[in-house]
């Protein structure tokens, strides 16, 4: 078991993203490639964007700081501090309208064994 301090991380995240080019910086708090449920805290600067996309499985995004905008086709939805966006199951993109850190969580859709005869 471990203990992870998401506000402390996404201070640091949004840090790094100042210094970066692209202005953005993720790092994995929990899960990975080869797991079902993946954890990535992601710190955009003002302006910059998570170009459309589609996603691997069922996706959350919650606002940790800041205000960002989740596009989906014609919808999108607008997130602040503490807010919950639930992705949906079509092609999206995020946008921060200021400098913002969210908790991305992803369950992951596992391809099925095959069954043995």
């Amino acid at each position: 078991m471990r203990k992870t301090s998401l506000t402390a991380l996404a201070r640091h995240e949004l840090e790094h993203a100042s210094e970066l080019a692209s202005g953005r910086s993720a790092t994995t708090v929990f899960g990975g490639h080869d797991r079902t449920l993946r954890q990535t805290v992601i710190a955009m600067r003002a302006g910059q964007s998570l170009a459309e996309h589609e996603s691997p499985g069922e996706a959350t995004v919650h606002v940790l700081t800041g205000r960002v905008i989740l596009h989906a086709g014609e919808r999108k939805w607008s997130g602040w501090v503490g807010d919950l966006i639930i992705v949906p199951d079509a092609p999206h993109s995020l946008e921060a309208v200021e400098d913002s850190v969210v908790l991305l969580t992803v369950a992951k859709v596992m391809p099925q064994a095959h069954a043995q005869s």
